[in-house]
């Protein structure tokens, strides 16, 4: 064989190596910004996981003017995070959104109130202020309030609803008697504005009995018909529950994992590493398996929002255990 000829072969591996071997992109569209709530598919990222998996993952951050269901229908990513509620609610009014896995096991969801309102108890709701943050997000609000018989229109047999941004101003500002958090964030932030916890009363939706699932993943209902896409999520359930758990076992290190992506710098180590120690208490005991048990639990308090229900129907088809199947047994 003649040097050109020995060149030329040379040359055509080259240029087929780096696509034979080429990985497979997806796009990760996260709920809110770059933050320790997203520790796990950080981690996988930074650690090698998923390019262990031969993925290239891109990670999208969130924001308030993005919705996680419209950027998935519109094509901008593969997979989404996103609350159940807010998922149940768009596969109904035909978005069909499926969960493929849940790396969030418990809610940290909560209202927290000033304790000078005078609120010891859900029964005293009737007649305060409530901040809520809509979006999606006043779907498990709403649902509660609903089975407590309160209406969301004021009054005295009612409470009154102020849609509240992404803070906790109305709290400060005395706006609203309560107001959403959750317990690994905007809990931490009124603490943090000089609000002794004595001065506080807290209501978790997981101790309400109404606490619906948060933060799983989702894809679009045909994609998976595609094997090949099929094939490609499992990989990246496998690598970011791979990450998940490096983030429960080590808190500090994964903090600093998200801290190095936040590419606006509104992060501090001090908060990234509390909500990564708050995160894994949501995270732990689960694997990504979606558990029927807690996805029935979250539907039945949708259906039972009184009057004007989050879902009205039992949803079909709005889960899958193929991909953690397949993810988690090798």
């Amino acid at each position: 064989m003649n040097k050109l000829v020995i060149g030329l072969l040379a040359g055509a591996m080259a240029l087929a190596a780096p696509q034979a071997y080429a990985a497979d992109a997806v796009k990760l569209q996260l709920k809110w910004v770059t933050q320790a709530q997203f520790a796990g598919y950080y981690v996988a990222k930074d650690k090698g996981f998923y390019e262990e998996e031969h993925l290239d993952v891109t990670i999208l951050p969130g924001g308030p003017d993005i919705a996680p269901t419209q950027v998935i229908a519109g094509g901008g990513a593969d997979v989404v995070i996103d609350w159940m509620p807010s998922a149940l609610a768009a596969r109904e009014k035909g978005v069909p959104l499926v969960n493929i896995a849940q790396p969030f096991k418990s809610s940290g969801l909560m209202l927290t109130c000033a304790k000078e309102s005078g609120i010891t108890s859900p029964e005293d709701f009737k007649g305060k202020t409530l901040g809520v943050w809509f979006f999606g997000n006043e779907y498990p609000f709403l649902s509660w309030m609903g089975t407590l018989g309160l209406s969301t229109d004021g009054g005295p047999d009612g409470v009154s609803v102020v849609k509240q941004g992404f803070n906790v101003d109305p709290l400060l500002q005395k706006q609203a008697d309560c107001i959403s958090t959750m317990t690994y964030n905007e809990y931490w932030q009124v603490i943090d504005a000089g609000i002794s916890p004595d001065d506080l009363v807290t209501f978790k939706y997981e101790d309400q009995s109404v606490a619906t699932l948060e933060d799983g993943l989702y894809v679009l209902e045909d994609n998976l018909k595609d094997p090949a896409f099929a094939d490609k999520i499992v990989r990246f359930v496998r690598a970011s529950m791979k990450g998940w758990k490096w983030a429960e076992e080590n808190p500090d290190e994964a903090a600093m994992i998200v801290l190095e992506n936040d590419e606006t710098g509104a992060q501090t180590e001090t908060h990234q590493k509390r909500m990564m120690g708050e995160i894994a208490k949501l995270t732990a005991g689960s694997d990504g398996t979606l558990d029927e048990a807690d996805y029935q639990r979250t539907v039945n308090t949708l259906l039972s929002g009184g009057s004007d229900p989050v879902i009205t129907k039992q949803p079909e088809g709005a889960f899958t255990h193929e991909i953690t199947d397949k993810a988690l047994g090798g």
